[in-house]
């Protein structure tokens, strides 16, 4: 109770006027809908006489998408870390699999679904909502044309509706998760064949058409009524934004369809250029909300397409420019750094081969509808994911793109706030650094960023060495959230056991620690670059740190200078997470570090007093952590550099490189 008390009195904080004003109203209308006012129960008869026009195309090998279906016919889900869980056929939609927890079915908009009690673990519970396992389902049927799977999409939704009645329960509290689930049914609506399925055939086809798009309706309804605003209007508004705008263009069957697809054109225009930086860089500052959002514009840019309602040549823009950071950022092995939260979160299950990339992917899409080879180059082969959506024309425009010669993409992207260095970018022995002097996270409350100023990340060969740890947990585990969003998660100096900015709650950043760069240069001795955060300038002596960072042309030697100004002693800690495969020992004041394709000698500051410690999988306090899946987590390496320090101070980190051509 204390603790939800504190939570609304910190997010209270982090409102404006406006903003308290349209909560209230949002309260009161809540109030009202539970008591059936304003609602839509019975929704207004639909128009059968047209549809939208597909967009999807096929992949080339239908193989594991049919063995996904068929474990969705035993009723075998993946949910995150849960792996092959027996969930029925069909599931118990309300029950949390990973707590064993049934949500109530009180009215959707008044039920906490931040209340562990009460609904379990949320992400666990909605994961299966999104409906994912529909879209699946009808890709079998579009592939092998059997029936069964027709039917099992049929199964599925009739019992959903059963055990999911509109507005109740948690399946009713988020209209991002309705948009999600509306996608889906799009996707399955078109690989059924739309109107000329054989499910709507007959009398009780008919009848299941009309609950199908009665659901449609509602769901439209609901997302219509209560868009994600104000501080609150990030990626979750780009979302519904999406969903209600691919409805309206799937079945425009009423008379809102109209009004629903014009406001989501105009808004969804407005969000891409809002919620994205001219550089490309999400303003989330969060890499996997990157791909969220360019896999949403991507969405929105086909289906448009395919219905006379093509995207501007700004929204084109943002998107390449959205594709161009992700390619920048990417080394030559097809990784990026974990910078922000994730949640793993897809449209679709569209590629089902082992390793399947999403960023990849994304730049496979990319390369196709913007004539980039350099994407090309960067994606490696034109995946099942971009079949599915761009289909055989795709592919052709993909195959006939050129071999890119070489790679030249942005290094720095001031806006964002991020950097590339290094060396040999994009070859087999690259080098690459990625340095972080971004923003927090967007609008006041900053929900996806991590107090990670001046972070950096470092590949060698394609290997990751010095990493992000990710993110982990988002609604449930405090300790383990506050950890993979605090400042001794990442590559950073913390000063007085604090983090960098104040945490008020999962999502919500009170005090953020602003950073920005002061120098960013290349010549014929190297490349360096200076930046610096004030997130320590609020304590009784303020510390403000500097952290500057030299690389030779052939990247043998990188120095990280870390400095501090202030009068009075702290506490200083300076946090090294290694990469799990990497092989680590600390031989006094050096670390070394063995990868498959290099050797690293870190040398550490110098200061009296120091101490230097090694942790895997330390829990008193946490650290040596990494998590390379959303709800996963393992053992890695971090090193953990302590000093009582007094008065202005600067710490050398120094990087010895060797690899196969230095």
């Amino acid at each position: 109770m204390l603790a939800n008390l504190s939570w609304k009195l910190n997010r209270l904080r982090a409102m404006g006027a406006p903003e308290v004003a349209h909560r209230v109203c949002d309260a009161v209308r809540h109030r009202l809908q539970a008591r059936g006012i304003g609602l839509a129960h019975v929704p207004p008869p639909p128009s059968l006489a047209c549809f939208g026009q597909p967009w999807l195309g096929l992949p080339a090998d239908g193989a594991p998408h049919l063995a996904a279906a068929e474990r969705i016919l035993a009723g075998r889900y993946n949910v995150f870390a849960l792996r092959d869980m027996a969930l029925g056929c069909p599931p118990q939609w309300n029950r949390d699999p990973k707590t064993g927890i049934v949500a109530p079915l009180t009215f959707g908009k008044t039920l906490d679904y931040r209340d562990e009690a009460v609904v379990g673990d949320i992400k666990c519970l909605w994961e299966p909502n999104r409906h994912l396992c529909i879209a699946d389902l009808a890709m079998a049927y579009r592939l092998g044309g059997e029936m069964r799977y027709a039917q099992a999409v049929q199964t599925l939704l009739e019992s959903w509706w059963q055990q999911c009645p509109y507005p109740l329960g948690a399946n009713w509290s988020s209209a991002l998760e309705l948009a999600l689930r509306l996608v889906s049914w799009s996707h399955a609506w078109q690989l059924l064949g739309g109107v000329e399925c054989p499910l709507f055939h007959g009398a009780a086809g008919q009848a299941f058409l009309q609950r199908w798009l009665a659901s449609i309706y509602q769901h439209c309804h609901f997302i219509a009524g209560h868009f994600s605003r104000h501080s609150s209007a990030n990626n979750h508004l780009f979302g519904e934004l999406t969903g209600l705008h691919v409805a309206a263009l799937t079945w425009p069957c009423w008379p809102e369809s109209v009004v629903w697809l014009a406001q989501t054109a105009r808004e969804l225009e407005q969000q891409a250029l809002l919620q994205n930086g001219p550089d490309g860089v999400n303003r989330e500052q969060a890499i996997y909300y990157q791909h969220t959002l360019a896999d949403e514009m991507l969405l929105c840019v086909l289906a448009g397409r395919a219905n006379g309602r093509p995207r501007s040549p700004a929204f084109l823009q943002q998107l390449e420019a959205m594709l161009e950071f992700i390619a920048a950022i990417m080394n030559v092995a097809g990784e990026l750094p974990m910078i922000g939260d994730a949640d793993d979160a897809r449209l679709a299950n569209w590629d089902k081969s082992p390793g399947a990339n999403e960023y990849r992917s994304l730049l496979a899409s990319g390369a196709a509808l913007f004539a980039r080879s350099d994407f090309k180059r960067k994606a490696g082969a034109f995946d099942d994911k971009s079949a599915w959506l761009l289909g055989e024309a795709g592919r052709q425009a993909f195959e006939a793109l050129p071999a890119a010669a070489a790679i030249n993409l942005p290094r720095s992207f001031a806006d964002g706030g991020y950097y590339i260095m290094g060396a040999r970018l994009d070859t087999p022995t690259e080098v690459r650094l990625v340095l972080d002097a971004g923003p927090l996270g967007y609008l006041g409350i900053a929900a996806h960023g991590h107090a990670d100023a001046l972070a950096l990340s470092l590949s060698v060969a394609g290997q990751a060495v010095l990493v992000d740890p990710g993110t982990y947990a988002y609604h449930t585990q405090k300790r383990w959230r506050d950890y993979f969003r605090g400042t001794s998660a990442h590559n950073c100096v913390r000063i007085d056991g604090r983090d960098q900015s104040e945490s008020g709650g999962n999502f919500l950043w009170l005090r953020k620690a602003r950073a920005s760069c002061q120098a960013w240069r290349e010549d014929a001795e190297g490349q360096f670059w200076s930046a610096s955060h004030d997130g320590y300038m609020a304590l009784n002596d303020p510390v403000l740190h500097r952290r500057e960072v030299s690389v030779t042309p052939d990247a043998a030697r990188i120095v990280i200078d870390d400095v501090l100004e202030c009068r009075g002693a702290h506490e200083v800690e300076l946090f090294w997470h290694l990469d799990q495969q990497c092989q680590v020992a600390l031989d006094g004041g050096v670390l070394q570090v063995q990868g498959a394709a290099f050797s690293l000698e870190m040398h550490l500051p110098d200061a009296p007093g120091a101490t230097m410690t090694l942790v895997r999988g330390g829990e008193q306090p946490v650290l040596g952590w990494i998590s390379h899946r959303f709800d996963e987590k393992q053992a890695a390496p971090t090193l953990a550099w302590r000093a009582r320090l007094t008065g202005a101070a600067r710490l050398r980190t120094t990087l010895h490189l060797t690899t196969s051509v230095l």
